[in-house]
């Protein structure tokens, strides 16, 4: 049944609109926030084109600087994300230069390396993956530049024409968008900048033009909920690491 929305003039009002309360909406939109999470393998199976089309109606509506909105979504599913499977596998195994088209930082502030380094212990630990255990550690790389295996990879682009700070903000709120309406319809996430860098490769294959930039793949699934990776315990700063108060 499709979810009936409370119209914004009465979000602020204590009231009830079609049978649903503002402050059950509000308790769906927390319990999505805090329960999404990066899905790093999906099941073997397909999301129906008018499901992710509906997410993508959803996300349409998220904000934007100016209302510019200048994001370009191109989804990859079937044949075409086979190849791109194909070709980012192997352009990663072979060690090819990386040329994403908006470079990762080369240096992070300890706090954000410490953080990633973290993550990367708990990714192997979680796997049961030893730090020494080469093979294990290249299938886990294997099957993360190819979208842990998901049915559809979501490529999320911006201009090369205009000012690429208020874009790359931009693409950040309509991909968290995405990630929340997929978890409202039981569907899995992962952001994966491992899925942008090879542009140059990327666009033989999905013939997106030269003149948009490719930021980041949004990998979307049914979550497999039986593996351990998909439900190790999570960790996020403190709020006194990040917000002060100026009264």
């Amino acid at each position: 049944m499709k979810k009936r929305h409370i119209p914004a003039f009465l979000i602020s009002l204590d009231v009830v609109w079609n049978g649903i309360s503002h402050k059950e909406v509000a308790m769906e939109l927390t319990a999505a926030i805090r329960g999404r999470r990066s899905i790093r393998k999906f099941e073997p199976r397909d999301i129906p084109k008018e499901i992710i089309t509906d997410i993508l109606e959803t996300a349409r509506w998220s904000p934007s600087w100016g209302n510019t909105q200048p994001w370009s979504l191109y989804v990859l599913t079937g044949r075409t994300l086979q190849k791109f499977k194909e070709m980012n596998l192997l352009q990663s195994m072979a060690g090819a230069p990386v040329a994403s088209d908006v470079p990762m930082l080369e240096k992070w502030p300890d706090a954000m390396k410490a953080r990633y380094g973290q993550l990367g212990k708990v990714v192997l630990s979680a796997q049961g993956i030893a730090r020494d255990d080469k093979a294990g550690r290249e299938k886990y790389y294997a099957s993360m530049v190819t979208a842990f295996d998901a049915p559809c990879l979501i490529l999320a682009c911006i201009s090369r024409d205009n000012l690429v700070e208020y874009q790359m903000l931009d693409i950040g709120l309509i991909a968290q968008s995405i990630c929340l309406a997929a978890y409202d319809k039981g569907l899995g996430t992962c952001l994966l900048a491992a899925a942008a860098r090879f542009p140059a490769e990327i666009r033989k294959i999905t013939a997106i033009p030269d003149d948009k930039k490719i930021i980041v793949g949004i990998a979307m699934g049914y979550p497999d909920l039986s593996f351990a990776l998909n439900q190790f315990e999570r960790e996020r700063a403190k709020l006194d690491e990040f917000v002060f108060w100026l009264d």
